[in-house]
């Protein structure tokens, strides 16, 4: 019997180690993956679900969330809008969806989501603080069962990280002159990490989306960046020690001068590329700033482009060992994107009162549709078209990408 307990205390690290979850890391300027292997992350970003914005609508000036609730709002009614993002926010990204994303080639995602998910705060139809992880647990889950795994990003923070409708916030980035919108988003961010502390499927947290837009005062702002990023870090930190985090640089994910020397062990830095040259010059500041500091970089967002810009913004990117989540991965009737759905019928007449300036309740009652029924089949129709089983790939967009074509 002596002899049998030294033999289980001798054994019983060996178990524990093998049981302990392994978690995503870096060494140098490499990110590491479960296995403890160098990974360039390859995938895309499930924009417009979570966080749905107005050119992928085909609206030109409906351009925000808010915005965009407000129009369904005015011409069917709270009620039955309320109903439309129930099932929109369930049919966008189905488990369809991301076992697609899987067999295509990617080895990762990224998803972007609202803050106003994890608080009281009405957003798209309902208050409840709870949804945020209602659905992207339901997401991580399916990811799980695909070894797909997922960067969480603040893409809309408390009072506005940007100033523009990217925010869904009021035209200015308040966040960082505002104590209150500031600890909000840590206490964000800290039950978020408390919530995923454990789960080995998330890679890590996307801390602001393209903080500052360049037509700020950005001498006044851009020095408030890095301070937040710190006060969030060690936040999260006090209750997840495991995952990663990803800064974005100044004026949209753009500029790296803002940072100082790298203040945790597992920081990715990430910059954001759309309409640019595909040439080594256009990213030899972030892979200088990789070099000086031996952090890894990501692009966190690019793409908006055609096959052949891809195609080689994407080699690029390759060549230089630079981790990529193309940006995004569905949209209507449009080839820049993995997939696209087809337009619903009657969806001109959504666009039209969409962007028709409306100033008064007076405009509200001109502009309005003579059948509102037929509105609300557009929008049911869109309900149905956007469900996986009725897009269709965009195979020039994959190639570009060196994903597998077709479905």
């Amino acid at each position: 019997m002596k002899y049998l307990k030294i033999l289980l205390l001798a054994v019983t690290p060996f178990f524990v180690a093998a049981q302990t979850p392994k978690f995503f890391d870096v060494k140098g300027k490499s990110i590491i993956d479960l296995k403890g292997q160098r990974i360039v992350l390859k995938g895309t970003n499930l924009g417009n679900w979570l966080i749905p914005e107005g050119y992928m609508f085909k609206f030109k000036d409906a351009t925000s969330p808010r915005m965009i609730n407000q129009v369904f709002t005015e011409l069917i009614g709270p009620d039955k809008t309320e109903v439309f993002w129930k099932k929109y926010l369930d049919n966008y990204v189905t488990q369809a969806d991301i076992r697609y994303l899987k067999s295509s080639g990617m080895n990762s995602i990224r998803i972007p989501f609202h803050y106003k998910m994890f608080t009281a705060e009405s957003y798209l139809g309902s208050n409840n603080s709870n949804r945020g992880f209602e659905l992207i647990d339901r997401v991580i889950k399916w990811c799980k069962s695909e070894n797909l795994p997922v960067i969480l990003d603040m893409h809309c923070a408390p009072g506005g990280q940007t100033g523009d409708n990217i925010d869904d916030g009021d035209g200015y980035p308040f966040l960082f002159e505002n104590e209150a919108s500031q600890q909000l988003t840590v206490d964000i961010w800290t039950k978020i990490a408390n919530h995923y502390k454990n789960e080995p499927t998330v890679i890590g947290y996307d801390l602001l989306n393209e903080p500052i837009a360049h037509y700020f005062d950005t001498k006044k702002l851009n020095p408030y960046l890095e301070p937040l990023y710190k006060r969030v870090t060690a936040a999260v930190r006090k209750v997840d020690k495991n995952h990663l985090i990803f800064l974005g640089g100044a004026q949209w994910d753009s500029n790296f001068k803002i940072f100082g020397q790298p203040f945790d062990s597992k920081l990715v830095y990430t910059f954001h590329k759309y309409w640019t040259a595909t040439t080594p010059d256009v990213v030899q500041e972030y892979v200088d700033f990789s070099n000086k500091y031996n952090v890894p970089i990501y692009v966190g967002e690019t793409g908006e482009n055609n096959d052949k810009w891809i195609l080689e913004f994407r080699t690029l990117m390759e060549k230089l060992d630079i981790s990529w989540h193309f940006w995004p991965y569905k949209k209507m009737n449009n080839k820049s994107g993995i997939v696209t759905f087809p337009t619903p019928e009657n969806w001109d007449l959504v666009v039209k009162y969409a962007d028709q300036p409306k100033y008064s309740f007076a405009d509200l009652k001109k502009y309005a549709p003579a059948d509102r029924t037929v509105i609300e089949n557009a929008l049911n129709q869109l309900l149905e078209k956007c469900k996986f089983e009725n897009c269709s790939t965009n195979d020039g967009y994959l190639k570009g990408l060196g994903l597998k074509e077709g479905k």
